[in-house]
């Protein structure tokens, strides 16, 4: 299938380490359930009081221009001062958005968080995980459960609603259908995220080391042995898989790699439809125009568009004569209406659709990670990307992965010029 993605053809969005959409808040690393692939240990009793949350806070404030913040963990909704800190991130002027299983959501907090001011929630829920009554579900099958929680979203109104799974290699196939799915809930799923799957494995090319001493990694929670299964899914083949449904899936956005600028490392989409039909995906100039806009008018990069603009597809064709995407949207739609005028009546709704590649390790051992990443969390008064906390966690800094070849070359020569007659 075409998986061909040039990064001349779409638009880099503009975010950086110091102006971004979004930043990372984790106020536990506490969390109920076990997920096949992630980054965080499972620390029990390791809530942050709310002082030290907002210490955080103030960091990002101090450092970093952003739109929202992203409360995750471990599993937010386990400490059990959630509602004062949704109120802490209002304060500050930022969406706030929940990083969640949902497992522990019920109609009541939703309503009170809600009061709270909370703007979205990102439900994290796919087949690896290890969730009561749900354990060994298909990807097909859980779609019962997301459906249990976007509508309970949608009842209470105004949130808006997105889902991530972790795309591993035996899931690859499934995506097109998640997306399916999505589609037929377009009027209460605002946003899609595909997460490729990635460990560091052990025992195959790479030593670690803190400075010049060598560690172990072996219990870090987002390493292995090698399995010989697969870690290298990449976003252009997550793209090729939904065009085998979705032939004319077109990518406008992305972020690059900080050490490979060709690299999708967040690769975003834009599509305009109803529950029945896809018209099509915005491009390029859209998504420039609505972020650059967007700074101009607040003096931030956006992100989790509001649930009442997402349903104003509409008032998109405004764009047309700048974007062609949005003309060809705009011309589909206005077909279809010929065969089907009653159509008219049916709202269009925005969605985003997007996949993220997260780090990925290089031959030489350099770490490509994502250049401009929005989950950028606190640490000691520092900015660093929260997917490799357990190495500030166990090190103070991020671990450098030397290549075993290298490695032999150095301690050989080493061992020569020790054996050199000395002047």
């Amino acid at each position: 299938m075409n998986t061909h993605l040039s990064s001349r053809s779409l638009y880099r969005l503009p975010w950086n380490f110091a102006d971004n959409a979004i930043s990372w808040l984790e106020p536990t690393s506490t969390c109920n359930l076990y997920c096949d692939g992630c980054y965080r240990e499972n620390r029990k009793s390791s809530h942050k009081s709310l002082e030290e949350v907002q210490h955080e806070l103030d960091v990002f404030e101090r450092y970093r221009q952003c739109d929202g913040v992203s409360i995750a963990g471990g599993e937010p909704l386990t400490h059990p001062g959630i509602v004062d800190i949704v109120r802490m991130v209002k304060r500050k002027g930022w969406k706030a958005i929940i990083n969640s299983n949902g497992a522990l959501l019920s109609r009541e907090l939703l309503r009170e968080l809600k009061r709270a001011g909370v703007d979205g929630f990102t439900f994290h829920v796919d087949s690896g995980q290890k969730r009561p009554h749900w354990t060994g579900k298909t990807e097909e099958e859980l779609n019962e459960l997301r459906q249990q929680l976007a509508d309970m979203l949608h009842e209470v109104g105004g949130i808006t609603c997105s889902f991530n799974a972790t795309v591993y290699p035996e899931t690859l196939k499934d995506v097109p259908m998640l997306l399916r799915w999505g589609q037929e809930n377009i009027d209460r799923v605002h946003v899609m995220v595909f997460i490729n799957y990635r460990m560091a494995v052990l025992g195959k090319d790479f030593d670690f080391y803190v400075g010049d001493e060598q560690v172990h990694f072996d219990e870090m929670m987002y390493s292995k042995k090698d399995d010989h299964r697969r870690t290298d899914i990449s976003s252009p083949e997550v793209v090729g898989e939904i065009r085998r449904e979705y032939p004319d899936f077109a990518p406008c956005a992305f972020l690059n790699g900080t050490e490979k600028p060709d690299t999708f490392k967040w690769l975003l989409t834009g599509r305009m439809g109803n529950r029945k039909r896809i018209f099509g995906h915005v491009g390029p100039k859209f998504m420039e125009i609505v972020q650059t806009w967007n700074h101009l008018t607040t003096g931030k990069y956006l992100a989790y568009a509001s649930p009442g603009m997402q349903r104003k597809g509409r008032l998109y064709f405004l764009l047309a004569p700048f974007d062609r995407g949005v003309r060809r949207v705009a011309a589909a739609y206005l077909k279809s209406l010929f065969t089907m005028p009653s159509a008219f009546f049916r709202r269009l709704h925005f969605q985003s659709v997007m996949i993220i590649q997260p780090a990925d390790i290089l031959a030489n051992g350099n770490v490509n990670m994502c250049d401009g990443c929005p989950d950028i969390t606190v640490w000691n008064d520092e900015l660093v990307w929260s997917c490799r906390m357990e190495e500030q966690y166990r090190w103070g800094q991020n671990v450098r992965m030397v290549p075993r070849r290298e490695q032999e070359q150095l301690e050989t020569e080493m061992a020569n010029h020790q054996r050199e007659p000395q002047a």
